[in-house]
């Protein structure tokens, strides 16, 4: 799939600020510090369209990008960032399960998890959070530019394990930085979901 056209549309925090238009949506999700703008900006080849934050838990809304006019993707709030009060942490998680439960348009959540490191309580948390609402899960490792050739095996066993992904079931590596793979990571996110 070639990505043609990305724009922002509305960030919300209630449900009915989300978009009706009843198109596809595929959602991001993972840690503060994950990069999941970043690779939003790498997929969509804008580099300014989701906000890039200096510090980690930038995004505390849900983000809509209307991608060639046919889906959306959705940027959701980080979780698991320390510096923040328990009180506003939960207030970010409540808005994630909010979106998560029962969004028709939501076919997919993708799970941003970081390659240099074992996945955390949260994640794996997130994970089996998302695979309960029944939602199609594909997990990508990012910051992939971050480890040496020699441990990406041994990472990619380790997120495999943690989360326990089955081993029929693709894992991609992928680096913002250098994008290698883009393409590809494309076509197996939004293929089969959107229209060309």
């Amino acid at each position: 799939m070639i990505i043609k056209t990305s724009e922002f549309i509305i960030s919300a925090v209630k449900k009915f600020q989300y978009p009706i238009d009843n198109r596809v949506e595929i959602a991001f999700v993972g840690r503060s510090n994950v990069g999941k703008s970043s690779i939003i900006n790498a997929l969509t080849n804008k580099r300014h369209l989701a906000k890039i934050g200096k510090t980690p838990g930038k995004t505390r809304l849900i983000n809509f990008f209307l991608i060639n006019n046919d889906f959306h993707l959705v940027d959701l709030p980080g979780y698991g960032y320390a510096k923040v009060s328990k009180k506003e942490q939960a207030s970010w998680g409540k808005i994630i399960e909010t979106y998560l439960y029962d969004r028709e348009e939501l076919k997919r959540v993708v799970l941003l998890v970081d390659s240099r490191h074992k996945p955390t309580a949260d994640d794996i948390t997130m994970y089996e959070w998302i695979k309960h609402y029944g939602y199609d899960v594909i997990v990508v490792a990012t910051k992939k530019d971050k480890i040496s050739n020699n441990d990406l095996r041994k990472q990619e066993k380790l997120i495999r394990e943690t989360l326990k992904i089955p081993d029929d079931k693709k894992l991609y590596l992928f680096s913002s930085a250098n994008k290698r793979g883009r393409d590809e990571l494309v076509d197996y996110l939004f293929e089969d979901l959107a229209s060309e």
